[in-house]
């Protein structure tokens, strides 16, 4: 049976999914989209990896070996960066991932804990045998089999783009300097406990690299593309203990 803790956790993904939708909705039909679906959308994210968080890793102690773990937890630094956003000005597209993350975790919660309350099993395998799940039940987790990884890899690409956003964000003054450094250092983190994240900076890098050996490119691009290899390495290049990545 699920536990309040449970629907709590689930409650959470709910109230980010029909938020953000609310939000994307408005912002793809350019009307002015209210900073109150933006700031609930990210509170659901709050209570919910808040609830990952404290049963992953229990109650904060004041010692340093429980620190260095909790921030070596990707749901941590997801939960610490949902308080970031939700403290910050607007960024539409920083609600994708989470929003992402949400809506496999909302349909994996009503295969699992909803439909068997709100829908009849389906007949035994076999005589005798156990009841099997209903039929939209089984469609519905091969769906989720099926489109995690293509998701996950969606969220990867979803998250250079947010720091290419909030980098121009800060040149252009549409949102604080603090903003890109906050998000490189957590997308560095990702680079190192995610092989998604790492595939999808190869993928980028390969497809610039491709642009910028072009004839026709402009030598002053490649020169620019060469320097910022060199300072995303060196900034990235420190060594990160692996860590296993949970499930949220």
């Amino acid at each position: 049976m699920a536990t309040t803790q449970h629907y709590l956790w689930a409650s959470g993904h709910f109230i980010l999914l029909l938020a953000s939708l609310r939000y994307f909705i408005a912002a793809a039909t350019f009307r002015t989209a209210s900073a109150w679906w933006y700031k609930a959308s990210f509170f659901g994210a709050i209570i919910s990896y808040a609830i990952v968080c404290h049963k992953s890793l229990g109650s904060p102690q004041p010692n340093l070996a429980w620190i260095r773990r909790a921030l070596l937890d990707e749901n941590v630094q997801y939960f610490i960066l949902a308080m970031f956003w939700y403290s910050s000005r607007p960024v539409t597209f920083a609600l994708l991932p989470y929003a992402i993350f949400s809506l496999f975790h909302a349909l994996t919660f009503t295969r699992t804990t909803l439909m068997p309350q709100l829908l009849p099993p389906g007949p035994p395998a076999q005589a005798g045998g156990q009841p099997q799940p209903h039929p939209l039940a089984k469609k519905l987790q091969l769906w989720v089999k099926a489109n995690y990884n293509k998701a996950m890899g969606v969220v990867a690409f979803a998250e250079i783009v947010i720091l290419v956003r909030v980098l121009l964000g800060a040149i252009t003054f549409q949102n604080s300097f603090l903003m890109p450094l906050v998000y490189a250092h957590f997308l560095r983190q990702r680079y190192y406990h995610s092989a998604f994240t790492r595939d999808a900076f190869a993928a980028t890098a390969k497809y610039i690299d491709g642009y910028a050996q072009r004839p026709t490119t402009p030598p002053i691009a490649r020169q620019v593309w060469d320097k910022v290899k060199l300072v995303v390495s060196k900034w990235g290049g420190s060594t990160i203990a692996p860590t296993y990545e949970p499930r949220r």
